[in-house]
C-alpha cells in the first residue's frame, strides 16, 4: 500500500525515492499503530502523515495514499481534497470492500469536479481489524457484548452488529488467504455469526474477483484450519477475573492499549513505552507469575553488569593493570568486541529499565490493592465452587479499590452452584457500605437465577433473537458452574481451551457433538454433515471471542497450543480487548438498563 499498491522490493520496503503523504482516519490510524513506527514510514518514504480530518495544505507534485474506513464522511472529503488539487494523484485504500454506491458517489463527485484524473488507484484492502501480535488480532468494535445483550435492542440493531462482527472476520481470513471450516456453539450470537460468515464466503466464492482462489498453502482440505466461534457468555468469569501474570496484569492495572502504555517514571512525569514482539523480555516472559517476572528482572540485570564488567576487564579498564605494547595487537582486538557490543548492552539496559519501571509501578498497586489475594481467592472459588463466608466478607471489607470488590463479589456468584441467599444479601449490604454500584452484581444475579427455569426451555424457541440473551446467559454460567469441578487440573485450564482441544482434536466428545459444523466450501446441503475432514484433527485454529477477550485467555490458549505435540497454531482474535473493570462496566450498563441496581445506596455515592 505504501508503495503505492506496486510490489515492494526485496527488502520489503517500499521504493524511498517516491516521496508520498499518508492521510488516515482515526480507525485505521489505530490499525497502522501497532505495526509500523514513525521510523519505519520513513523508510517507505513517507514524508508527512495527517488524520483527514485535519485542514491541511497543498502539497504539489506528491502522491498521497489514504488508508480509511469506507464510509460517506471519508468519501466526501476525499472529493473535496482532490476537487482543490491538494495533492497530484491520489490512492484510495479501504480498510473493507468500498459499497457500490459509495463508489458511484466517488466517481461522480470527482466528475463533476473536474479531478477524477487525480484518483490514481482505488483499492479495497481488507484490513478492518487491528493485528496486537502474530497471533492476536481484534475488531476494535467498543461495547459489542452491551450491544448484543441489551434488552431493548431489535432485531435490526442486532443484525447490524452481527453484520459488522462477520465483516471483520471476512477481512483476517481474506488476509491469511484461508477459508475454515466453522464450528460454533447452537444459539446466541455465535450461531448467528457464524452463519453469516458461512454465507458471505459463499457469496463471494461465486463473485469474479475471488480472493481465495489462491488458497494460499492451504490447497488441500486436510490442511484447512478451523475458526472456533464463542460469546462471552460461554465463560462470563475470564472477562471478570483478577489474574496475577504479567501480561494480565500490565493489561489490566496500567491499561496496555494498542501494545502501548503510559506510567509514572521513576523521576516522576509520565513515560511511555511500547511492548511488542520487538521486545525480547516482554515475548519470554509475559506468562509467568509477577514475582517470577521480579526475580527474571534481577536476574537480567546481574548478567548486564556481569558483561559490562567483562568488557571493561578486556579492554584494559581494570585498576592497576599495565599497558603493556607486546600485546598491542590483543588489545585492539578486545577493543573492537567491545566496540561492537556496546548497541547490544545499550539495548538491553534500555529493556531492563523498561521492566523494572513498570513492575515498581505494578508491585504498588498490588500492594495497594491487595490484587495477589483477589486473583488467588478468585482461582480458588471458581475451582472449589465456593468460598468460606468470613474469608469472603473480610476482602469485601478489606483492601482494593471499589471495582476490585465488585469484579469479587460477582466472581463469587458466578461460582455458587447453589445460591444461598442469605449469604448474597450479607455481600450485597458489604458492596453497598463500600458505596459500590451494585447493578452489574444484580445484572448476573438475575441472570443466573433465570438458570434454573430456562435450563429447561425448549430448544425450538431458541432461535428467536429478541429473547436468546437471557437463555444463552442461562445456559452458559450454569455450564461453566458446573463444568468447573472438573476442571481440576494443576493449572486450572480454561473451559475455553479445554473445548477448543476437542474441536482441534475432532474426537467424539460429549461437551462439543452438538456444536454446529460449517464448510462455506461444500454444497449447501451437506454443510453441517459428518464428513470426516470437518471432524479434524487441525494443525491451525482461530479462535475468535465475541462481546470482548483478554490476556487471560489468550495466554491460556498460546500455553496450551505450544504443550502440544506436534506444536498447534492457534490465533485469537475477539471483537475487542478488554480489561475486567471495562467489562464489568458494560455488565453494569446493562444492569442499569434492566431497571437493577442500588436499591437503598444513596445515589450521590455511586462512583
Amino acid at each position: 500500500m505504501l508503495n503505492l499498491n506496486q510490489p515492494v522490493n526485496a527488502t520489503g520496503t517500499a521504493n524511498e525515492e517516491v516521496y508520498k503523504i499518508l492521510i488516515y482516519d482515526r480507525f485505521c490510524q489505530n490499525i497502522l499503530s501497532p505495526l509500523i513506527h514513525v521510523k519505519d514510514l520513513r523508510k517507505h518514504g513517507v514524508t508527512l502523515y495527517f488524520l483527514i480530518d485535519k485542514d491541511r495544505k497543498p502539497v504539489h507534485d506528491v502522491p498521497a495514499v489514504y488508508f480509511v474506513q469506507a464510509s460517506q464522511q471519508n468519501v466526501q472529503r476525499i472529493i473535496a481534497d482532490a476537487s482543490a488539487s491538494l495533492y497530484d494523484s491520489f490512492h484510495l485504500n479501504f480498510s473493507s470492500s468500498i459499497p457500490r454506491t459509495l463508489l458511484e458517489d466517488l466517481a461522480s463527485g470527482t466528475l463533476n469536479s473536474d479531478s477524477i484524473q487525480r484518483i490514481s488507484k482505488v483499492c479495497d484492502q481488507y484490513l478492518e481489524f487491528v493485528t496486537l501480535e502474530d497471533n492476536l488480532f481484534s475488531l476494535a468494535q467498543k461495547n459489542s457484548y452491551v450491544q448484543l445483550n441489551d434488552p431493548k435492542a431489535g432485531d435490526r440493531e442486532i443484525e447490524e452488529i452481527i453484520e459488522k462482527i462477520v465483516n471483520g472476520l471476512f477481512c483476517v481470513l481474506a488476509t491469511l488467504g484461508v477459508v475454515p471450516i466453522i464450528r460454533c456453539p447452537r444459539g446466541g450470537p455465535a450461531e448467528m455469526v457464524a452463519s453469516a460468515l458461512d454465507q458471505r464466503l459463499r457469496d463471494h466464492f461465486l463473485s469474479k474477483n475471488n480472493l481465495f482462489s489462491e488458497g494460499g498453502n492451504f490447497v488441500s482440505s486436510f490442511q484447512r484450519p478451523i475458526l472456533c466461534i464463542f460469546d462471552r457468555n460461554f465463560e462470563l468469569s475470564v472477562g471478570i477475573q483478577h489474574d496475577f501474570r504479567y501480561r494480565p496484569l500490565v493489561h489490566d492495572v496500567l491499561g496496555l492499549k494498542l501494545n502501548r502504555l503510559s506510567v509514572q517514571g521513576e523521576k516522576g512525569g509520565m513515560k511511555s513505552f511500547e511492548l511488542d514482539s520487538s521486545d525480547p523480555f516482554w515475548v519470554a516472559n509475559g506468562w509467568l507469575e509477577f514475582p517470577e517476572v521480579a526475580v527474571e528482572i534481577e536476574t537480567q540485570l546481574n548478567k548486564y553488569k556481569k558483561d559490562v564488567d567483562d568488557v571493561n576487564r578486556r579492554t584494559g579498564g581494570t585498576d592497576g593493570a599495565e599497558f603493556d605494547g607486546t600485546d598491542l595487537i590483543g588489545n585492539t582486538k578486545h577493543l573492537m568486541n567491545a566496540v561492537n557490543s556496546l548497541p547490544e548492552l545499550t539495548e538491553r539496559k534500555q529493556v531492563i529499565d523498561k521492566h523494572t519501571n513498570i513492575a515498581t509501578v505494578l508491585l504498588g498497586e498490588i500492594k495497594e490493592r491487595s490484587l495477589d489475594s483477589y486473583a488467588k481467592k478468585e482461582n480458588d472459588m471458581m475451582v472449589r465452587g465456593g468460598i468460606d463466608r468470613n474469608e469472603l466478607l473480610g476482602a469485601l471489607k478489606g483492601k482494593g479499590s471499589k471495582m476490585d470488590k465488585l469484579r469479587f463479589a460477582i466472581i463469587y456468584l458466578i461460582s455458587l452452584e447453589t445460591i444461598n441467599q442469605s449469604e448474597v444479601e450479607s455481600v450485597e449490604a458489604a458492596l453497598r457500605e463500600s458505596e459500590v454500584d451494585t447493578s452489574a452484581f444484580q445484572y448476573v444475579k438475575k441472570i443466573k437465577s433465570l438458570n434454573v427455569s430456562l435450563a429447561s426451555a425448549n430448544s425450538a424457541s431458541r432461535s428467536n433473537i429478541v429473547d436468546w440473551a437471557e437463555k444463552l446467559y442461562g445456559q452458559s454460567i450454569s455450564a461453566v458452574t458446573a463444568g468447573v469441578k472438573n476442571l481440576l487440573a494443576s493449572d486450572r485450564q480454561l473451559a475455553l481451551t479445554r473445548t477448543v482441544e476437542a474441536l482441534v482434536e475432532g474426537k467424539p466428545n460429549p461437551e462439543i457433538d452438538s456444536y454446529l459444523v460449517f464448510d462455506p466450501r461444500a454444497p449447501k446441503s451437506s454443510s453441517g454433515g459428518g464428513s470426516s475432514h470437518l471432524k479434524g484433527p487441525f494443525k491451525e485454529a482461530i479462535v475468535f471471542m465475541i462481546g470482548g477477550g483478554n490476556y487471560m485467555e489468550y495466554g491460556s490458549l498460546q500455553e496450551h497450543a505450544k504443550r502440544q505435540q506436534p506444536v498447534k497454531h492457534v490465533i485469537y482474535g475477539t471483537t475487542e480487548i478488554i480489561t475486567g473493570v471495562e467489562f464489568v462496566e458494560q455488565l453494569t450498563l446493562l444492569g442499569q438498563k434492566m431497571g437493577l441496581g442500588n436499591t437503598g445506596a444513596p445515589p450521590s455515592s455511586i462512583h
